[in-house]
């Protein structure tokens, strides 16, 4: 049915209709009063959100350009860098240490892992890098690291830590002033509830002393121009003004939720979800709930059915989107997002919808069985 198109993928996720209306008005001038208000709004929001007294930047760009906002403000040639892999996102930390000149070591683990303590604890003693890179909830894999723990043992061992929490901010508990995160970033287009191209950056004083060391900081990206733009409640570029005035709806939407009421939101979404899958005899590529992301859910396709097919009769037969696997795990898995403005109404159709596609595919289980751990898990 034309427009009734639904995504459940790690992102562009569902946005609200009063976000869209808003990012639909006419553009007014990035150097005007009115938008210096709105401005001033959405950092304050940001701070709210990302649960952190300093400030929170805000550049138009995807997620990747504030990962490159953070190491090409951080990193000189032949720093050493320690980036810690469980997926794609991992894996592109480092890759941008590398374009930075940095020397570079790896913790890596098999798809649907997460990062083990004593493991970490090893390599810094092994490699003393400077700065350590981890992702909180890596999109790929579904898997969620225990930061928290990690950023901890990172602090002790006088490293810096910048995390990707690009589709954890919002979804998950992530306290980077409690939790010792000393560069957090996520973008818009995940939790945040609004349409892509908007990234987020804070960092705390550790960050902003090696940040004053760095040799060659980035040039749109930079650090000090951002926090200069912050304190005048403008920006040092022309930013997406439509999108930066439909975050400020989004945001505002987030606050009367209450951030912890959200993270609880997704963590009942994505453990009622992951009940499904089991009752419907599938496999879970993330075995274990409490190493399971709460923005996306990795899902292996039964013997006998491609997830090509999955994905397409879902697509063509009720109107919903579910993402396929990355690189290796392209046509392996397929993952179906629980993150931003979804509700139980969204989950019970996407069930339904799975079950319906499965027996049409030739899977055999118990009609509803899906649907009905489903609902016990959203009780």
């Amino acid at each position: 049915m034309k427009d009734k198109t639904f995504l459940m993928i790690p992102g562009p996720t569902p946005v609200p209709e009063s976000v869209m209306l808003e990012t639909a008005r006419h553009p007014i001038g990035h150097r005007s009063s009115e938008f210096s208000a709105i401005l001033k709004e959405v950092y304050e929001n940001l701070k709210y959100v990302f649960q952190t007294k300093n400030d929170v930047f805000v550049f138009t760009a995807s997620g990747t350009g504030a990962m490159c906002a953070a190491l090409e403000n951080l990193v000189n040639p032949g720093d050493k860098v320690l980036c810690l892999s469980m997926g794609n996102f991992g894996e592109r930390w480092a890759k941008i240490a590398e374009s930075r000149g940095a020397v570079i070591e790896k913790i890596k683990v098999d798809a649907g892992q997460v990062i083990d303590a004593q493991v970490l604890q090893e390599k810094l003693a092994q490699f003393n890098p400077k700065i350590v890179t981890l992702t909180h909830s890596e999109t790929s894999t579904g898997a969620a690291n225990d930061v928290k723990t990690l950023c901890s043992i990172i602090r002790k061992h006088g490293c810096l830590s910048v995390v990707d929490g690009v589709t954890s901010v919002c979804a998950m508990p992530c306290k980077p002033d409690d939790w010792d995160i000393d560069v957090l970033i996520s973008g818009s287009q995940k939790g945040f509830m609004a349409p892509p191209g908007l990234a987020f950056l804070t960092a705390n004083e550790r960050a902003w002393k090696v940040y004053e060391q760095c040799e060659h900081p980035s040039f749109y990206f930079d650090w000090a121009a951002h926090k200069k733009a912050v304190a005048d409640d403008t920006t040092p570029f022309t930013p997406a003004v439509n999108l930066i005035a439909g975050l400020n709806v989004a945001l505002k939407m987030i606050k009367d939720e209450g951030i912890d009421n959200m993270n609880a939101r997704h963590k009942k979404h994505a453990m009622a979800l992951r009940a499904a899958i089991r009752a419907l005899g599938l496999q879970l590529l993330v075995k274990d709930d409490s190493n399971a992301s709460c923005a996306i859910t990795s899902i292996v396709p039964p013997e006998g059915i491609s997830v090509p097919d999955i994905r397409k009769t879902l697509k063509n037969d009720y109107d919903i989107v579910v993402a396929n696997g990355q690189g290796q795990l392209q046509d392996k898995i397929f993952r179906m997002g629980t993150l931003g403005f979804v509700c139980d109404r969204d989950l019970i159709g996407a069930v339904g919808a799975l079950e319906a596609s499965l027996q049409k595919l030739g899977h055999r289980f118990e009609t509803g069985a899906g649907v009905q751990a489903l609902l016990k898990g959203l009780q």
